[in-house]
């Protein structure tokens, strides 16, 4: 009751009528000033400016044309190996002797390329149809580099052709060196299934390794040329690592895809 009888009392007093109401605190007037400018720079960013999203995905470093896998065509015991991974072989190349029943048999590579795997030793037995090696198609020494990404089919539909491409090489420490860049050159149109994708890079641990999420759908990047650093391709260090990066090595990429606007999702 006592001050409720105070606060009736300074109502009915008439010394204060004329003092000026004060509707808001300096402090009250600069929040409010604060809160009007971020609104209008969030409404002038919903206009003019962009999102930009991405999509990440397992690949290798390979060349364009893939890999094959060589067969044994006759069946008999491994008595010579010509050639050793890494190597480069003519078309017709021979890689192996096999003795037969018949008289030792050669085994030849069927295209050009670079000896990848090769699975037969001295005094091994071998089967008709065995497969043997792995050979990555090459056009030559000069033949460039490029990367296939293997991306749920879902996702394929929204990667523009040309879309910038950052890619995380196993080999190279992304930390001290940086990214290796690229762009998409093609998307393929339907998934792959284990056995295609086992008969483009001619390994089928990586094909089992690649389809473990579903059937992907294959995305070729092309790499960025620099003829001023050591691997021969741009990275988003300076110079990238002091070494040349080689096919089969697997790889992330990071695929940007195009830019949204926010205001975008603010309207139905």
């Amino acid at each position: 009751m006592q001050f409720r009888q105070q606060a009736l009392s300074k109502l009915q007093s008439p010394e204060e009528i004329d003092l000026p109401v004060r509707f808001a605190r300096p402090q009250g007037r600069l929040v409010l000033f604060v809160t009007v400018v971020v609104m209008a720079a969030a409404c002038f960013w919903a206009v003019t400016g962009s999102v930009s999203s991405t999509i990440d995905a397992p690949g290798i470093l390979t060349h364009a044309q893939g890999s094959y896998v060589l067969q044994s065509p006759v069946a008999g015991q491994i008595t010579g190996v010509y050639a050793k991974e890494g190597q480069a072989l003519a078309a017709d190349a021979p890689l192996l002797k096999v003795r037969t029943a018949q008289g030792d048999r050669t085994v030849r590579a069927i295209a050009a390329g670079r000896l990848t795997s090769l699975s037969a030793t001295i005094g091994s037995v071998v089967a008709t149809g065995a497969n043997v090696a792995s050979v990555e198609r090459t056009g030559g020494a000069d033949d460039p580099l490029m990367v296939m990404l293997y991306l749920p089919g879902d996702s394929v539909a929204s990667v523009p052709a040309g879309a910038l491409v950052d890619l995380t090489v196993q080999s190279v420490p992304a930390e001290q060196y940086g990214v290796l860049r690229g762009r998409v050159a093609a998307a393929g149109r339907a998934p792959q299934t284990q056995q295609q994708i086992a008969a483009f890079l001619g390994d089928a641990q990586l094909a089992e390794q690649f389809s473990q999420h579903g059937r992907p759908v294959g995305v070729l990047v092309k790499l960025d040329a620099a003829p001023g650093t050591k691997s021969g391709y741009r990275w988003s260090s300076a110079d990238g690592p002091p070494f040349a990066v080689d096919s089969m090595t697997l790889a992330t990429g990071t695929v940007h895809l195009a830019d949204r606007r926010p205001i975008d999702w603010l309207l139905p």
